[in-house]
C-alpha cells in the first residue's frame, strides 16, 4: 500500500463518480476525485436538472392559455429569457456547492484538474502534480456530438452552449429526435420561439414504442412545432444575425439559432488510455466493462455514460455505489440494466418502462397489448386539443406485464411508481386487482381489461 497515494482516484466529479467516491470514502478508503470543469457532471451542471427548470418555465404558458376555461382573467404577460438563466444559474452553483460539500464530508479529497494516464497506476494531472492509486475509476461522461462536419458547422450549438446564450432566440431549428431534442424543442415552443425539428430517420424517438412515437409527434404539431423527417442539415450559412440551414433537400429554414442534439460519445479524447491498455467496445465507441463495470485492466473500473451502457443519470449513480460495494465492501454486486424506467420531458412528457410492443413481439410467443387514448379531464374545462396515451404489454402465457408506455401531464411521476411492479413482475390480473385511484389519469392504467389487440407468433393478430 506504500505505493500508492490513494486507495481510489476517480476521475471525472459527475453523479457516478460522485456517489463511488462518497461509498468508498464510507468504506475506509483514501479517496481523491479529479474534476476538471464543475463538480455535479452533465446531469447538475447542464443536463436533466436546468434543462427541467427550463421546462418548468415553459409551461407556464400552457397555464396562462388555459386558465380562461376556469374563469381566470390574466393580463399580457412577458417573458424574460435573461432572468429565467440567472435564476438557473443560481440554482446549479447552490447545487454545486451541495455535491462539493457532500463529497468533502464523506473524506474523499477534490482537486479540480484535468487527469490523463502515464502507465496504468499513475496519473498526470493538469497542475503538474501525479497520483498513483490502487484502483482508479473513469466518470467522466459523455460529451455532444456534432456528426460529421458540414460547411458552417461552426455557427452550430449543442445542449452545452443553449443554457447560456445571451438572447432568446425567436426563431429556432433543432436537429435531432431523441430526448435532448424533443425536450428542447418543447421548452423553446412553450417560451414562444418558432420551432423546427429536423430528424434524418422516418420518425421521432428511434427506439421507443412506435404508438408512442406517432403519438407524442402528432401533440408536438398540435403544438406549433414543425417536424421534419428523412432529410438533415447539410449546411448552416450565417447572413447579418440570422441563419440559413440549407436541408438536404434543398430546403432552407432561416432561424436565430441553430441546434444540435444527434447524439453523445464517450469523453475519451484526452485521457490517454492506450498507456493504460484499457480496451474500448468498437460497437458503442465508449469503454469495455463487464458486469461489475471492471475494464481489461483489472484495477480500472468505468462507470456512467463513459462506458455507453445505459446512459442515464439515476443508472450512473447505480454503477458508481455497486462498485464501490463491490472494491471497498466486500459486496460482489452487479448491476441490473433491465426494466429500466426512462422518461422524456418532452410536451407531452413519455415515461416508459419494459419492452416496446415490437420488442415483446421478438421475445415472447404470445402478446397482449392494452392501449387507451383519451382526453385528460383538465382539457375538459381549458379547451385544449390533447390526448394521453396509455399502453400496457403482457406475456400472454404468464399474464405478467412486461412494458408499460405513458404520453402525457405528469408520465414521469406515474412512470416511476409503474417500474416498482414491473421490475417485480407483476401480472396483469395484479393490475386489474388494485383499486382505481379517481378521477386521474393512471387510473386507467388499473381499468384497462379487454386487450386491443393480441399477438401469437406465426398467427394473425385477433
Amino acid at each position: 500500500m506504500a505505493d500508492f497515494e490513494v486507495d481510489l482516484c476517480v476521475i471525472g466529479g459527475g453523479s457516478g463518480g460522485t456517489r463511488a467516491s462518497r461509498i468508498a470514502a464510507g468504506y475506509g478508503a483514501r479517496v481523491l476525485v479529479v474534476e476538471e470543469y464543475r463538480v455535479g457532471g452533465t446531469c447538475v451542471i447542464r443536463g436533466c436538472v436546468p434543462k427541467k427548470l427550463l421546462v418548468y418555465a415553459s409551461h407556464v404558458s400552457h397555464e396562462i392559455e388555459d386558465a380562461a376555461g376556469f374563469g381566470w382573467s390574466i393580463p399580457e404577460s412577458s417573458f424574460d429569457w435573461p432572468t429565467l438563466i440567472a435564476n438557473k444559474d443560481r440554482e446549479i452553483a447552490r447545487l454545486e456547492a451541495a455535491y462539493t460539500a457532500n463529497i468533502e464530508k464523506s473524506g474523499a479529497t477534490i482537486v479540480k484538474a484535468r487527469a490523463v494516464f502515464e502507465d496504468a497506476q499513475t496519473l498526470r494531472l493538469s497542475t503538474g502534480d501525479k497520483v498513483r492509486a490502487k484502483h482508479i475509476l473513469i466518470a467522466v461522461g459523455a460529451t455532444p456530438n456534432h456528426g460529421v462536419a458540414i460547411p458552417g458547422i461552426e455557427h452550430v450549438i449543442s445542449s452545452n452552449e443553449v443554457f447560456h446564450l445571451p438572447v432568446f432566440p425567436k426563431r429556432i431549428l433543432i436537429q435531432g429526435g431523441g430526448y435532448i431534442a424533443l425536450e428542447f424543442a418543447g421548452i423553446f415552443a412553450g417560451l414562444g420561439a418558432e420551432v423546427t425539428l429536423v430528424y434524418r430517420g422516418d420518425n421521432i424517438l428511434r427506439g421507443f414504442d412506435d404508438d408512442v412515437r406517432q403519438h407524442l409527434r402528432g401533440e408536438m404539431e398540435k403544438l406549433g412545432i414543425r417536424i421534419l423527417t428523412g432529410c438533415t442539415v447539410s449546411a448552416v450559412e450565417k447572413t447579418g444575425a440570422e441563419f440559413a440551414a440549407v436541408l438536404s433537400d434543398g430546403a432552407s429554414v432561416h432561424v436565430d439559432q441553430v441546434m444540435f442534439a444527434i447524439g453523445r460519445i464517450a469523453k475519451l479524447a484526452t485521457l490517454g488510455l492506450e498507456k493504460a491498455g484499457v480496451e474500448l467496445d468498437a460497437a458503442t465507441g465508449g469503454i469495455k466493462v463487464d458486469g461489475f463495470s471492471q475494464t481489461s485492466v483489472p484495477h480500472i473500473y468505468a462507470v456512467g455514460d463513459v462506458t455507453h451502457r445505459l446512459n442515464l443519470t439515476p443508472v450512473a449513480i447505480r454503477e458508481g455505489h455497486a462498485f464501490a460495494d463491490t472494491v471497498f465492501g466486500n459486496k460482489p454486486t452487479r448491476v441490473d440494466h433491465a426494466d429500466v424506467a426512462t422518461a422524456v420531458f418532452s410536451q407531452p412528457e413519455v415515461g416508459t418502462v419494459g419492452l416496446t410492443e415490437q420488442q415483446a413481439r421478438k421475445q415472447f410467443a404470445k402478446v397482449d397489448v392494452y392501449k387507451a387514448m383519451f382526453r385528460p379531464m383538465k382539457a375538459t374545462l381549458s379547451g385544449r386539443d390533447t390526448r394521453i396515451l396509455m399502453k400496457l404489454l403482457v406475456d400472454g402465457e404468464t399474464d405478467r406485464v412486461i412494458g408499460c408506455h405513458v404520453v402525457g401531464d405528469d408520465a414521469a411521476e406515474i412512470i416511476q411508481a409503474v417500474g416498482i411492479a414491473v421490475k417485480m413482475k407483476a401480472t396483469k390480473a395484479d393490475f386489474d386487482a388494485t383499486m382505481a385511484l379517481h378521477p386521474t389519469a393512471a387510473e386507467e392504467l388499473v381499468t384497462m381489461r379487454m386487450p386491443s389487440a393480441r399477438h401469437v407468433r406465426g398467427v394473425a393478430a385477433e
